[in-house]
């Protein structure tokens, strides 16, 4: 890892009981506002979608003394003439974040992808201001598109989306 060091920190394939901790990370209203959904039914259904990737490997949970403190996730596409590229998913227990979990994550996200999945494109979408664009930009991601005015939070506030890629 790099950056600070995680004391017995591994990664591992996501588990489908690691939903439990995505649902519990992404209830806490600071990770939430960086995620669309914006109540506990619309983050169980989330998370009931993002942990059905688990079930092919696409999936990789961080660990630390074999307690989930991260998840990344690569969307793949089911159709062959788009199957060359995926989304991505990422989210780091708050109490982990800034500790290189992410960094890990990505990293051997970004591995899985190219060399077992053969997937040449990497997305990420997230909204204007959400800290994981300094991760992204250091790990070869770059903006491609922004839409202004997609997330509503609040009366007057409005949040772009942002368009990451990653060549691998």
């Amino acid at each position: 890892m790099s950056g600070k060091e995680l004391a017995d920190f591994d990664i591992r394939y996501t588990q489908i009981t690691d939903g439990q901790h995505v649902k519990e990370w992404l209830l806490n209203p600071e990770v939430l506002r960086w995620f669309p959904m914006g109540d506990e039914k619309e983050v169980e259904d989330a998370v009931q979608a993002w942990m059905g990737f688990c079930r092919w490997s696409c999936s990789l949970t961080g660990v630390v003394q074999n307690e989930p403190c991260g998840v990344g996730t690569l969307f793949l596409m089911p159709y062959r003439k788009v199957a060359h590229h995926c989304l991505v998913n990422l989210i780091v227990d708050p109490k982990r974040q800034g500790q290189g979990v992410g960094t890990s994550l990505l990293k051997n996200l970004k591995h899985l992808a190219k060399n077992y999945f053969r997937i040449e494109i990497l997305h990420m979408e997230i909204y204007e201001g959400n800290p994981v664009i300094q991760l992204l930009e250091e790990q070869g991601f770059r903006e491609f598109a922004r839409q202004e005015r997609y997330v509503k939070q609040g009366e007057n506030q409005y949040l772009a989306r942002v368009m990451f890629e990653c060549c691998l």
